[in-house]
C-alpha cells in the first residue's frame, strides 16, 4: 500500500505539470509563472527552494551526530539567506523586471560579465540538483526494494516530466500542495514520537554541548572565521542564485515579493527544526541506523514504526520535500543555460523558439546532474559544494552592481575570476581557513581593484555595456 501511495503520487505531479503546461503561452510563463502568484502561494514555493534531501535526511543525520553546531548551514544559514533577499534584494530586482538572474549582470556590467557569471551559476546547480537525486534514490530503495541507482533514474525522471511540460506554473502549483502535505506528516510524526518518548528526557539525554550555537571560546580566530563560513555559504552563497530568483519574482507584487520571501524564511527555519527532532528521536531510539547510514536515520525510525498510516505520512512528506526542490533547481540553471548563454549565440529567436530552447535546456541539466548523483551519495556536500561556488564568484558583483555606483564591468570581471581561482587553489591546499573565505576575500579585492583601472583601458567594456543595455 505505501508503494502505491508513492507512486500515485508520482503520477499526479506528472497529471499537475500536464495541466499547468496549459498555462504556458510564453517564457515568462515558462520561467517565472507569468509574474502572477499571490502571497500565499509565493510565499509556499520560496519555503520549497530548499526544504528538501539536505533538510529531511542530511541536516537531521548532523544534528543527530554534532548538535546544532553541525546544522548551522542548514536550516539556519538558509532561512537567513530568504530573509536577506526579502528585506534587501526582492524589491530593487522586481523593478528590473528581468527574466533571470544572468539579465542582471548583463544590465549592470554587459555581456563578457553576463556569460561568465551565467556559466557559474549553471555549474553551481549540479550539486544541488545531484543531491536531490541522491535522496530521491534513498526514497525509492526503501519503498520500492530497489537499487538506488535505478530509484534515482525512475524518479528523476518523474521530475524532469512536470518540470519540462510545465516549467514555473507547475513548481508554483506542486510546491503549494506539497509544502501542505510537508507540515501536516511532519506535524503528526512529532507528536506521535513526544507522546510516546517524553521530549525533556530525550534532551537531557544529549552530551553537554550538543545544543551549543557558537564556538568553545578556546576556539582560535581561524575556528571563528570557520564558524562564520558555515552562515554565509548558503545565507549569503545563494542571495545571487537562480531559484530564489525566479521564485521571488514570481510574485504578483513586489510587496508580496518581500513579504513572502521573508516569511518563508521565518517558516523554513521552524519547519526544519521537525525533521531535526526526528532524526534525533531516531539516533536515541535506533542507533544502529546511526552507525549504517546516518542518512538513513529518519526513513529508518518510520520504517520500523510498523505503523502504515505514519509511514504513508512520513514518505508523502519526503516525496513532497525532495521533488519540490529538485524541480525548482533543475529549471533555474535551464533558464540561465537558455537566456543568457544559449540565446546570445542563437540570433533572432522567437519566444516560442527560446520555450523550446528552454524545456531542451531543462533535460541537458538533468542529464548531467544525474551523472554527478550516481558518482556520490553524500547529500550535504553536494548542496554545501554548490553553494561555496556563488558565493565566491557572484555574490560580491550582485551586491557592488546594485549598492555601489562606482562598481565597473573590469571590477565584476576581477571579482568572478579572481574568486573562483582563489577558492580553487585553497581547496587544492587544503588550507586550515575555510576555502570559501579566500575566495570570498579575493572577489572583493578585485571588484575594488576594478574601480581604480583607467576609463581607458574599460571603454571597450564599457561601449559593451550601454550595447546590452540598449
Amino acid at each position: 500500500m505505501l508503494a502505491v501511495f508513492v507512486l500515485l503520487y508520482l503520477l499526479l505531479n506528472l497529471f499537475i505539470g500536464w495541466q499547468a503546461s496549459r498555462k504556458v503561452h510564453n517564457t515568462q510563463d515558462f520561467m517565472l509563472a507569468g509574474r502572477r502568484l499571490p502571497f500565499y502561494m509565493s510565499t509556499a514555493v520560496v519555503f520549497a527552494t530548499w526544504f528538501g534531501s539536505e533538510t529531511l535526511l542530511g541536516a537531521s543525520a548532523e544534528f543527530a551526530q554534532h548538535g546544532l553546531l553541525g546544522v548551522i548551514e542548514d536550516p539556519f544559514g538558509a532561512a537567513l539567506c530568504l530573509v536577506l533577499v526579502g528585506v534587501f534584494f526582492a524589491r530593487r530586482l522586481y523593478r528590473m523586471n528581468l527574466l533571470t538572474m544572468g539579465d542582471f549582470y548583463r544590465i549592470r556590467f554587459g555581456r563578457r560579465v553576463e556569460a561568465l557569471a551565467a556559466v557559474c551559476m549553471v555549474l553551481s546547480y549540479f550539486g544541488w540538483i545531484a543531491a536531490q537525486m541522491v535522496a530521491l534514490g534513498i526514497l525509492m530503495q526503501q519503498v520500492f526494494e530497489i537499487d538506488a541507482a535505478v530509484g534515482m533514474v525512475l524518479a528523476s525522471a518523474v521530475v524532469v516530466g512536470y518540470t519540462y511540460l510545465g516549467g514555473m506554473w507547475s513548481i508554483s502549483v506542486t510546491d503549494f500542495i506539497q509544502t501542505c502535505l510537508i507540515l501536516l506528516g511532519l506535524v503528526v510524526i512529532c507528536a506521535v514520537l513526544i507522546w510516546k518518548y517524553p521530549l525533556g528526557e530525550l534532551l537531557e539525554a544529549q552530551p553537554q554541548g550538543f545544543f551549543r550555537m557558537v564556538p568553545a571560546e578556546e576556539r582560535s580566530a581561524t575556528g571563528w572565521l570557520n564558524y562564520l563560513a558555515l552562515w554565509i555559504t548558503i545565507g549569503l552563497g545563494s542571495i545571487p542564485q537562480q531559484d530564489v530568483f525566479q521564485r521571488v519574482m514570481a510574485s504578483k507584487s513586489e510587496r508580496v515579493a518581500v513579504f513572502s520571501s521573508v516569511a518563508a524564511g521565518a517558516m523554513y527555519l521552524s519547519v526544519a527544526f521537525m525533521p531535526l527532532l526526528i532524526g534525533l528521536y531516531a539516533a536515541k531510539l535506533h542507533p544502529d541506523l546511526l552507525a549504517e547510514d546516518p542518512q538513513m536515520l529518519v526513513p529508518g525510525l518510520v520504517a520500523r514504526s510498523g505503523e502504515l498510516w505514519l509511514q504513508v505520512l512520513f514518505f508523502g512528506a519526503l516525496v513532497s520535500a525532495i521533488i519540490s526542490t529538485s524541480s525548482g533547481a533543475m529549471l533555474a540553471p535551464a533558464a540561465i543555460l537558455s537566456e543568457n548563454l544559449l540565446r546570445p549565440q542563437l540570433h533572432r529567436l522567437s519566444d516560442r523558439q527560446l520555450l523550446r530552447l528552454s524545456r531542451l535546456s531543462v533535460l541537458l541539466v538533468a542529464a548531467v546532474s544525474l551523472g554527478m548523483a550516481l558518482s556520490s551519495n553524500n547529500i550535504y556536500e553536494l548542496v554545501g559544494e554548490s553553494s561555496a561556488l556563488s558565493l565566491v564568484s557572484l555574490l560580491v558583483p550582485l551586491v557592488a552592481g546594485m549598492f555601489w555606483k562606482k562598481a565597473t564591468p573590469a571590477g565584476a570581471m576581477l571579482s568572478i575570476t579572481a574568486g573562483m581561482l582563489v577558492w580553487l587553489l585553497a581547496v587544492w591546499l587544503e588550507t586550515e581557513l575555510n576555502p570559501m573565505l579566500w575566495g570570498l576575500a579575493a572577489s572583493v579585492l578585485g571588484q575594488l581593484t576594478g574601480a581604480l583601472i583607467p576609463y581607458k583601458v574599460q571603454q571597450p567594456l564599457a561601449k559593451e555595456l550601454q550595447e546590452a543595455a540598449e
